[in-house]
């Protein structure tokens, strides 16, 4: 149902290709259950690039954009596990951004996403772009849109993650996700048109999907 929540980590990445292997396993049997098991994290999503200047793609979604600049986030990324120091390591090209949703459309999961990474004045909204959000369901093969805006103090906090793998985040303003159900190439196609040639767009398709364990 499109992004639920109205907080998000929105992470895009290399993985050098000795880590390649390592990164699956921890990603999926620990980072990303950890992650979720924040409190106020709802899910997390990876997919990996069909056409991409970074292959990876990782959204983890939050009740609110307080969660992600909260005491329990910034713990884990203060005390991370042997595991994660020995695999952040292979991690190259990483933008990352804390956000919050400014508005989104639709009701359903797409295995197919689009994202495109803006860099918009401080004082910008990205009210354009939440105009375009029903052109786009308007659209076949859409299955939901949102746009995340970046809280930049948040996301400029060089945590103990970031200290190991070294060099600087890019730090994306806003983010355009956009979900897909079809085929990928009319996919593409159709994002493209309403797109154009603004920032930096990239076409992934989804490896996984971990939710938040559920309690009687």
């Amino acid at each position: 149902m499109s992004v639920m929540g109205m907080g998000a980590v929105a992470i895009w990445h290399d993985v050098a290709a000795e880590g390649r292997g390592e990164f699956y396993a921890w990603h999926g049997r620990e980072h990303m259950p950890e992650r979720v098991g924040i409190k106020g994290f709802i899910r997390g999503r990876r997919w990996i690039a069909i056409e991409a200047d970074r292959e990876y793609f990782n959204l983890y979604e939050t009740q609110g954009p307080e969660v992600v600049r909260g005491p329990d986030y910034k713990a884990r990324l203060d005390a991370p596990t042997h595991w994660t120091l020995a695999t952040v390591k292979h991690f190259r090209a990483v933008a990352r951004s804390l956000c919050r949703v400014e508005a989104r459309e639709g009701t359903v999961d797409g295995a197919l996403v689009a994202t495109l990474r803006l860099d918009l004045p401080d004082d910008a909204s990205g009210g354009a772009w939440v105009a375009r959000l029903p052109e786009l369901m308007a659209l076949p093969g859409i299955a939901a849109a949102c746009l995340l805006v970046a809280d930049r103090d948040a996301s400029g906090y060089v945590n103990a993650e970031q200290r190991e793998r070294g060099g600087a985040n890019e730090i994306p303003t806003h983010a355009l996700i956009v979900e897909g159900w079809g085929d990928e190439a009319p996919f593409m196609a159709t994002v493209r048109k309403v797109v154009g040639k603004e920032g930096a767009l990239g076409f992934y398709r989804q490896q996984i999907l971990v939710n938040k364990p559920t309690t009687d």
